[in-house]
């Protein structure tokens, strides 16, 4: 048995859960346990041990007021998914969380979950191990893998008459967890082929939350059809978030960075962009030679950049720390600066380079590919006003 499977088939599992409260109570009181527990299961007592829990009592759940639930499961992307996975609690009780172990959904008979609500198991409640203690959610949260718990392994003495079965979901396109799905019911009810059947389901919720984002590639690929044919040059057709639905003059790539409105996008293959809004998405084409973006750095205050292109100027706040880099590649000019040169302007020495390409790398985060590197610069087309400087 691995350290998924909590019991062997066959096993006599009011027997196991009695040798369980016996290790359960050693580990605790610091005796030595008749058996060793689990290897996941020790490091997770280890972990509530140090942070101090009580497990003779429920420990807070805080649950979220119901506008916060509803207003977290309309942004999980597990929402696309949600009516495929509740059809597992058929029979069972089933909690899904997001990536922070909050219960966003939970269904199941209506027995087990009034018994769950005494527990503080529903929607709203936090089910990390730093809240509640070791459980199936929040240690698989901890291991980032699918874990299942019997009785007594739970740290809280309030849950040994639960068993549990979690299992991580994940975006397929990046690997991003999403949350967490868990099917929970009485401890003397588990059945060995429980983990399967989650494991199974959380399979199909990937493979389901893929055809969601083809359909919808598809969907903004006939939409902007008329913009790859009469739009001139390479040029990239994007969704919200950067995926490539449809290419042109351009080897095509899986996704790029996220558009904003207004601000400079590096993109391998096409250079300096300036993404475009489309109904449906954004059309990403280089900036071209022919395509000023004027910069205002306004340091009369606390310094803020405006950014013009093609399209509605965008401003955004800057620290000190940015506002002083950008003055240096103002005051450098095209030849730019190396991270060592950088880091003698800023420090006084050259011992500070991973720092300043932190701080760079920071920097393009905020304002786009509005900086260059190697060496670092403004890119070519952009030019910038410095307005209150010393």
């Amino acid at each position: 048995m691995g350290d998924f499977g909590a019991v062997r088939p066959g096993t006599d599992l009011s027997r196991h859960a009695r040798e369980l409260r016996r290790v359960h109570d050693a580990v605790l009181a610091g005796d030595r346990p008749p058996q060793r527990p689990r290897d996941l299961v020790s490091r997770s007592w280890a972990r509530m041990l140090g942070l101090g829990l009580d497990p003779s009592r429920a420990n807070a759940r805080d649950p979220l007021p119901f506008d916060e639930i509803e207003r977290l499961r309309r942004e999980s992307p597990l929402a696309l998914v949600i009516d495929d996975l509740l059809r597992l609690a058929d029979g069972f009780l089933l909690v899904v969380t997001d990536a922070d172990g909050v219960i966003l959904w939970r269904a199941g008979p209506v027995a087990l979950r009034r018994r769950a609500d005494v527990l503080g198991f529903g929607e709203g409640a936090n089910w990390t191990e730093t809240a509640v203690g070791t459980n199936a959610i929040g240690t698989a949260l901890v291991e980032a893998a699918p874990v299942q718990l019997f009785s007594a392994e739970h740290f809280e003495e309030a849950q040994h008459a639960w068993y549990c079965t979690a299992h991580p979901v994940h975006d397929p396109r990046t690997g991003e967890l999403l949350g967490i799905v868990d099917v929970s019911g009485p401890a003397l009810t588990l059945h060995p082929a429980i983990e399967a059947m989650v494991a199974m389901g959380v399979r199909l919720a990937e493979a389901q939350l893929w055809r969601h984002h083809a359909d919808r590639l598809e969907r903004l690929r006939r939409s902007a059809a008329h913009v790859v044919s009469t739009v001139p040059g390479p040029l990239l057709i994007v969704d919200e978030h950067g995926w490539v639905a449809a290419a042109s003059g351009v080897a095509t790539r899986d996704r790029i960075g996220t558009p904003r409105e207004g601000t400079a996008l590096g993109v391998p293959g096409l250079g300096l962009c300036l993404p475009e809004r489309l109904p449906e998405g954004w059309l990403v084409r280089p900036a071209g030679p022919q395509t000023a973006i004027r910069a205002t750095l306004d340091l009369r205050s606390s310094p803020v950049l405006e950014v013009c292109g093609e399209s509605a100027p965008w401003r955004t706040p800057l620290t000190r720390r940015h506002a002083e880099i950008l003055e240096l590649l103002v005051a450098c000019g095209p030849a730019g600066l190396t991270a060592a040169q950088m880091s003698r302007f800023l420090h006084g020495d050259a011992d500070h380079v991973v720092t300043v390409r932190a701080e760079v790398s920071r920097l393009r985060r905020a304002i786009g590919a509005l900086v260059a590197t190697n060496p670092y610069r403004l890119a070519a087309g952009v030019s910038l006003e410095i307005v209150g400087a010393r």
